[in-house]
């Protein structure tokens, strides 16, 4: 008997021990409940990402001095296994005290019907119960955009299709939604006021192919935040062709356009090939969809959609384009001699326009108004520029030479002041033709009412040229040849 004591007291230790340990252990868990919010959907955007959820826990006296809340969001099915993400953690302490609250935000790839949120800690290590689920979606795009190159209107032969496509990145003011490789898009038929539209393709890509005649259009998919997005395209009308049909093209800056903006981009919807043509004129290599230009015009285009055709045009005009005017002909005479003038006045429809003079290619300084008077003979031109709205210049020449002038010169200086072949005004009238020769016999100019800027005399290297003229009024013809120099 005296033998067994040892024994038991052994055995009570142990049984003591386990109690002590049980109950450590015990005091050093927490339940975490589920997490409760007033948010659903959730419709996160860049102007908007701030979420609240409250949650419970206890006991509180169970939290270690290192414990962190976290908040985990499960997959857009709802579940925590993969594709979970943890969206926020506290900081060590920051909350000891139940209920807790905790703001986060929603990452920008969130996009689904049924999330679940549940929060968990670290000291003790504790997994809480999942919320209930909810949509939620990150409207990472919220612009309206275009498809088919903002064209209304498309076609396709009877048997066919067509590809109605969101535009990447199209025109200079399309903000396009596919610069974001995560978001799908719904495409819809617009049926009408009175019936409701057809939902034809469901969290799809950046493209839908047509085989019905309709009113077609794309929305970003955002599920159940959709209503509230401002995500879409521009709607288009979709025709099915057993003839040659019409077709509209459009141009990408906007017609009448501004060249200032650079290259207008001419486009049309579908087909299989091109022609593209200039006041009726084929343009070489221009045989794609669309057709890039800067000059204003009219524009047509013939089109092959495999079994049927089509055409259209377009008259692309410029925005920035004005008229204007000089009071004097291009040709004038002054005599130098007696100190005469010749007073020239530019006008146009330019707005706020800005002025510049130039003599022989020279800017005159100070010369900066719509008018200026001539006192030196040579070859003048002013510059006018339109500096509101679409800017743009124009130029505008004249010449002025000495009315003294009696002989027919032989001469002509490159490097002089008055730098071209000039004739005495008896010369230059409806009576008198004149012709200019070169030495390998190319006709430079051959007719009336001569104006010596009619004839440009080019610059040379080494050896000076040598033009021949004749004039001729009536039975009496003078010849004659005229030297270039330097």
């Amino acid at each position: 008997m005296i033998k067994e004591l040892p024994t038991i007291l052994h055995r009570s230790f142990l049984f003591l021990c386990v109690i002590f340990f049980a109950n450590t252990d015990l005091s050093a868990q927490i339940i975490i409940g589920q997490p409760t919010f007033t948010f659903s959907p959730v419709c996160a955007s860049p102007g908007f990402n701030t979420y609240d959820i409250n949650f419970n826990f206890s006991p509180v006296t169970g939290l270690l001095a290192t414990n962190q809340f976290i908040v985990e969001l499960s997959a857009p099915d709802g579940s925590f296994t993969t594709n979970s993400s943890v969206v926020y953690t506290s900081k060590v302490g920051e909350i000891v005290s139940s209920p807790g609250k905790i703001t986060f935000a929603f990452p920008t790839n969130t996009a689904g019907e049924n999330y679940r949120l549940r929060v968990k800690s670290t000291g003790p290590a504790a997994t809480g119960q999942p919320s209930v689920e909810f949509p939620a979606y990150y409207k990472i795009h919220n612009a309206q955009y275009t498809l088919n190159n903002f064209i209304p209107t498309a076609t396709y032969c009877a048997g066919g299709n067509f590809v109605l496509s969101i535009d990447n990145p199209g025109g200079p003011l399309n903000d396009s939604p596919l610069k974001h490789t995560n978001l799908t898009y719904n495409w819809y038929k617009d049926n009408g006021l009175v019936l409701p539209r057809t939902l034809v393709a469901a969290a799809a890509g950046g493209s839908y192919t047509v085989t019905q005649p309709g009113l077609y259009y794309a929305e970003t998919n955002y599920g159940a935040c959709s209503a509230s997005s401002n995500s879409y395209s521009n709607k288009v009308t979709v025709t099915e062709s057993t003839t040659d049909a019409s077709t509209t093209i459009t141009s990408s800056l906007g017609n009448p356009f501004c060249p200032n903006g650079g290259t207008t981009t001419l486009s049309v919807s579908g087909g299989i090939k091109f022609e593209w043509f200039k006041e009726g004129v084929k343009i070489e290599g221009a045989n794609s969809q669309t057709y890039e230009t800067s000059v204003s015009g009219l524009y047509s285009v013939k089109i092959d959609f495999g079994g049927c055709t089509g055409n259209g045009s377009i008259n692309l005009q410029s925005e920035g384009s004005f008229t204007g005017s000089l009071n004097v002909p291009n040709s004038n005479v002054i005599n130098v001699e007696t100190g005469e003038t010749l007073d020239v006045t530019v006008t146009s429809d330019a707005v706020d326009p800005t002025y510049k003079w130039f003599l022989n290619g020279v800017v005159i300084p100070d010369a900066i108004t719509d008018s200026y008077s001539v006192k030196e003979l040579g070859n003048y031109k002013v510059t006018v520029t339109q500096t509101t709205g679409c800017t743009a210049t124009k130029e505008f020449g004249f010449q002025v030479s000495d009315s003294n002038l009696k002989n027919i010169p032989n001469i002509v200086s490159l490097s002089s002041a008055f730098n071209t072949w000039d004739i005495p005004a008896d010369y230059k009238n409806a009576d008198t033709n004149v012709m200019i020769v070169s030495s390998q016999g190319e006709v430079m100019f051959n007719g009336v009412d001569y104006d010596p800027s009619k004839w440009e005399i080019k610059s040379f290297k080494n050896i000076n040229p040598v033009y021949y003229y004749i004039i001729t009024k009536g039975s009496d013809e003078k010849k004659g040849s005229i030297t270039v120099i330097k």
